[in-house]
């Protein structure tokens, strides 16, 4: 049976069991702690040059089912992927169209999939994106808390503020300025599915008069400058490079002068937006989020500043979205059974590798969480901002 693998494979020390479809095993290391089954035999030669998007799409296919915690089996996998291929990571990016219709068949097919499904492993809350932990041994629903107060607090929000969130994603951080800042609240999402849930919850908390939510994309917003303060958590990863310049032109033209805007989501290693991972962003953009593209921290703020806005303080929370997603993927793991009922087998083993592997993705390094706070200055460079961040720790 050793001739039938690989000699490549033959020689690695790694803890991981190749189970071939007839049965044989083969140990690739002492005491595997992941076991490999290999269903179809034509994937025994791919083993030769094993990039984590290629591995991923055959799980995803069944052409391999994998044993082991799945933490466990994206670190085994990567470093049977890192022994047996070159860090090249990949040429240039290609920039992708981001009209309305792409952007918005993109959102509602990541983020329509089931509520029901993201309520199985987010909090009560449905924060989808970077918790904050302010000790590191905080539950998912206090980090989720301190990230909504962080964020506020940054924003410097007060009562009778006019706030917009922009991908307002099923309204926990809306609902929370209006409750413990007392702000009010324009929310815009693009997925539908997302939306009718939000205005129930908001519904629900007798908040109608202070939120309202609409399906609307960025580049419809009104551009008078009639809002006070401006949030966007997790939603630039969708405008993509091309789009980035126009993004930031329209929050620049919905923020009054002297407010606040507040952008939080993921940036990329290298300053071109390149993937990293030996295939893991190639497998994101396939399976995951369609047509996404992360722009490294110096490509963001230049279009920030471009647009008008001045940066005024800038924030990394890589290892906070290491946790959080660490939370989501255990929680996911504790609610297999529940999450087959709700969504397709397929999808299942997506967000399976999908919420393990950003874990590890982000503990590496190849991702990194920013938040960014930026002013719209009067015209003579003042603004309302305090002279230093202490009031952001000690209110």
């Amino acid at each position: 049976m050793l001739a039938q693998l690989p000699p490549a494979l033959q020689n690695l020390q790694l803890p991981l069991r190749l189970r071939l479809w007839d049965g044989h095993e083969f140990n690739l290391g002492p005491t595997p702690s992941v076991t490999i089954v290999v269903k179809d035999p034509q994937m025994v030669s791919q083993f030769t040059h094993p990039s984590l998007d290629a591995l991923g799409a055959a799980f995803v296919e069944g052409k391999l089912e994998l044993e082991g915690s799945i933490s466990e089996v994206i670190r085994v996998c990567d470093e049977l992927s890192s022994a047996l291929l070159d860090e090249n990571e990949g040429s240039h990016p290609e920039r992708k169209l981001h009209d309305k219709e792409t952007d918005a068949k993109a959102i509602s097919y990541h983020y329509d999939l089931s509520n029901a499904f993201y309520q199985l492993w987010l909090d009560s809350d449905m924060a989808y994106s970077c918790a904050y932990f302010e000790t590191g041994s905080e539950t998912l629903e206090q980090a989720q808390q301190a990230k909504f107060r962080h964020l506020c607090r940054k924003l410097r929000l007060q009562p009778g503020e006019y706030l917009l969130d922009v991908g307002c994603g099923w309204g926990g951080l809306a609902r929370f300025a209006a409750r413990e800042f007392g702000a009010r609240v324009f929310g815009i999402t693009l997925s539908q599915a997302q939306l009718e849930l939000a205005r129930e919850r908001v519904k629900a908390e007798g908040l109608d008069d202070q939120i309202e939510l609409q399906l609307l994309d960025y580049r419809d917003l009104p551009q008078d400058g009639r809002f006070d303060k401006v949030v966007s958590v997790g939603m630039f990863e969708h405008v993509g490079h091309a789009n980035l310049a126009q993004y930031c032109k329209a929050l620049f033209g919905a923020v009054k002068e002297g407010g606040l805007v507040m952008n939080h989501g993921i940036t990329a290693k290298h300053t071109d937006g390149r993937p990293v991972g030996r295939g893991a962003g190639d497998f994101i953009e396939k399976y995951v989020f369609p047509n996404g593209e992360l722009p490294h921290l110096s490509m963001i703020s230049a279009e920030i500043s471009e647009a008008g806005l001045e940066i005024v303080d800038v924030e990394s929370l890589r290892l906070h979205y290491a946790r959080t997603l660490d939370h989501w993927s255990e929680r996911l793991e504790d609610n297999l059974e529940a999450a087959a009922k709700l969504v397709p087998e397929q999808a299942l083993r997506i967000w399976r590798l999908y919420l393990a592997g950003c874990a590890y993705a982000f503990a590496r390094g190849w991702i990194n969480l920013h938040q960014i706070l930026a002013v719209k200055a009067h015209p003579d460079g003042s603004h309302e901002l305090p002279w230093t961040r202490d009031d952001l720790y000690h209110p």
